[in-house]
């Protein structure tokens, strides 16, 4: 197929996503009531003309695993609203917790209605996700233990991410690529891993077709975070909504970097003097960050995943215009860092 051909096809299955999503996402946040589902609004961007929304990735997944199994987009809806509540719970954390004042290219939520409104909203758009899930028939109690799951997972990763911090960028005591990987498919696979199962057990799929969701979906988290890292340090503003060399500015230890200092030599050792100094050049940085490899290794690594979720896709009976969709979706992550 021709990129313009994947573009219609993922500008499609998103479309669907949303269309099943959108009336269960409005009503878990209109039973908010007026104050905290004003702010909700907000952040949907439900409340202004042509604002921009999420890209709507893992609801597409949850419905496209549900229709690879041989069910329906309807039948996999509840775990799209689900997933999509958390993931906007999270974004809404996030962006507390890395004093972003910017999301989707407008103020975040809480640089408009504050910090204690912005964690409330967040966390009642995480008791919303079960809200939504619990009521999804007879499957929907082992489904909401697995949210339950992956919403640990996903703070943990969190949690180690923010303690890399903290770490040197040299020596034994630095974040290795291991650590990265770990943290990534937490933080990022575990989300997405729930929405392709959740998707997949609502359509009735047996044990060995949810195990290969499991597989593809974490190794698709990974890439995205790879690809992620990449936009945290050369992404187009207008296209992130962040500023440029943002992840650099914040000192997080994201793949480009740890592969660039782990070259090792008296260029590492320049490159972890200015990580560490506040007044640096950031785009001089991040040109010795690409110059020593940083950008092309994550990006190899983010290839190298979505091969293995096309090896996972290739043990599944998948319907050709499903496997289309399914492919046209996972190579999206790719586009993304270019």
């Amino acid at each position: 197929m021709t990129a313009m051909q994947d573009h219609d096809v993922l500008v499609e299955v998103t479309r669907r996503a949303r269309e099943l999503t959108d009336p269960l996402l409005r009503a878990a946040v209109d039973r908010m009531g007026p104050e905290l589902a004003g702010i909700g609004g907000y952040h949907f961007g439900w409340c202004e003309t042509g604002a921009p929304g999420g890209k709507s990735v893992r609801p597409a997944l949850a419905v496209l695993a549900a229709e690879a199994v041989g069910g329906t987009g309807e039948q996999a809806a509840p775990a799209a609203a689900a997933v999509e509540l958390v993931h906007n719970f999270s974004l809404v954390h996030d962006d507390i917790i890395d004093h972003d004042e910017r999301r989707r290219g407008r103020p975040s939520v809480w640089a408009v209605h504050g910090v204690p409104a912005a964690i409330l909203i967040g966390d009642a758009l995480q008791a919303a996700a079960f809200e939504v899930l619990l009521g999804a028939g007879p499957r929907a109690s082992a489904t909401g233990e697995r949210l339950a799951v992956a919403l640990r997972e996903v703070v943990v990763g969190q949690v180690q991410d923010i303690g890399f911090t903290g770490r040197p960028w040299l020596g034994p005591d630095a974040v290795t690529r291991a650590e990265y990987q770990a943290m990534a498919e937490a933080k990022t696979g575990a989300l997405l891993s729930f929405a392709a199962c959740a998707g997949a057990e609502l359509a009735g799929a047996g044990e060995a077709a949810v195990a290969a969701f499991d597989r593809l979906a974490r190794h698709l988290g990974l890439a995205f975070q790879c690809t992620d890292d990449v936009l945290g340090i050369w992404g187009d503003p207008a296209v992130t909504g962040k500023p440029v060399h943002g992840d650099l500015r914040e000192g997080k230890r994201s793949l480009p970097v740890i592969a660039a200092l782990s070259t090792g030599g008296s260029a590492a050792a320049e490159l972890a003097a200015l990580l560490d100094d506040p007044e640096a050049d950031l785009e001089l940085t991040a040109r010795i960050v690409e110059d020593r490899g940083g950008r092309r290794f994550a990006e190899q690594e983010a290839a190298r995943h979505l091969a293995a979720v096309a090896a996972a896709l290739d043990e599944l009976t998948v319907p050709p215009p499903v496997r289309t969709a399914l492919d046209a979706l996972t190579g999206s992550l790719i586009g993304r860092t270019r």
